[in-house]
């Protein structure tokens, strides 16, 4: 079954409203079964192509999750990477930044966690957290201490445009980027989050911080919007996934994945003849070896 992801791209140089975009879609999935079973197709799939990725060793791919909290970012790591050698994947979480980060540019903390070539880096959470949680919350800028801004109140245009510079210096690079938003509904987060409450196995999980940060839901929305509608580029869309099922989002974030893998026409390299001598001589020497 073939998915179109047209419809989770913002289009490059148009505007976009978030709400137009429906948590709850399930696109030609009749249900959960059809899903899964599409999702562990593509996870066979991309553990072919990440192993010829790694024996390549040209490309590199970096996959930016971000949501607000319950979207689903950690199981959807756990269940599309599931079949993936650990070797080649990396992911980093990205909380408040520590005192060290914050004597550093905005950029400087997820740089040093980009994946090397033949690697999937998988970032929950990245400095997109710099153009939303930021910009929610504008006491957590001036512990940046940055030096006075020209026209200080366009520092978010100049955050897009350096956000724009730099992925586009990755792609350039060979440095693949990925960018998905879970869009899971507020109705459907209170939900997850009284479930954290009622289920004792899921207690951990819950933070209280979560429920105060509802309160700036409309806030959090905003930023996201215009952080998509000037960073959805060419080299670097982003995907506005569907999150209120989360067999679907897994679904959706695997086939994108993969699609893309499969577009780079990724191959295995090719031994010289001078090598492939090599490897003849060496087989023989194995086979007359003496037990």
């Amino acid at each position: 079954m073939t998915m179109n992801h047209d419809h989770f791209i913002v289009p490059p140089g148009k505007k976009i409203r978030l709400k137009d975009y429906d948590p709850v879609f399930t696109g030609q999935y009749k249900n959960k079964e059809e899903a899964s079973d599409k999702l562990q197709r593509d996870v066979i799939q991309l553990a072919k192509y990440q192993d010829i990725l790694y024996a390549q060793n040209n490309f590199a791919m970096l996959i930016i999750l971000q949501a607000m909290d319950t979207a689903g970012k950690d199981g959807t790591i756990k269940h599309v990477m599931s079949g993936v050698n650990p070797q080649g994947t990396q992911v980093h979480s990205f909380k408040a930044p520590s005192t060290d980060e914050l004597d550093h540019d905005f950029l400087w903390r997820t740089a040093q966690a980009l994946p090397e070539r033949g690697a999937i880096g998988i970032f929950n959470r990245s400095y997109y957290e710099e153009v939303a949680v930021v910009r929610v919350h504008p006491e957590l800028l001036a512990m940046q201490r940055l030096p006075p801004i020209p026209n200080g109140k366009n520092i978010w245009k100049y955050r897009f445009e350096e956000i724009n510079n730099f992925e586009q210096y990755l792609v350039r690079n060979g440095i693949i980027v990925l960018k998905f938003f879970l869009n899971v509904s507020k109705e459907e987060q209170k939900r997850r989050l009284i479930a954290r409450i009622d289920t004792k196995e899921k207690n951990w999980k819950f933070s209280a911080a979560d429920v105060k940060e509802r309160a700036y839901w409309e806030n959090y929305m905003s930023a996201f919007e215009d952080a998509f509608n000037n960073t959805s580029t060419v080299h670097a869309p982003w995907h506005i996934v569907p999150a209120d099922n989360k067999w679907f989002t897994r679904a959706v974030v695997a086939d994108v994945i993969v699609e893309k893998l499969k577009s780079l026409k990724l191959s295995y390299p090719v031994v010289n003849a001078k090598n492939q001598q090599i490897l003849l001589q060496s087989k023989e020497l194995l086979q007359n070896e003496a037990f």
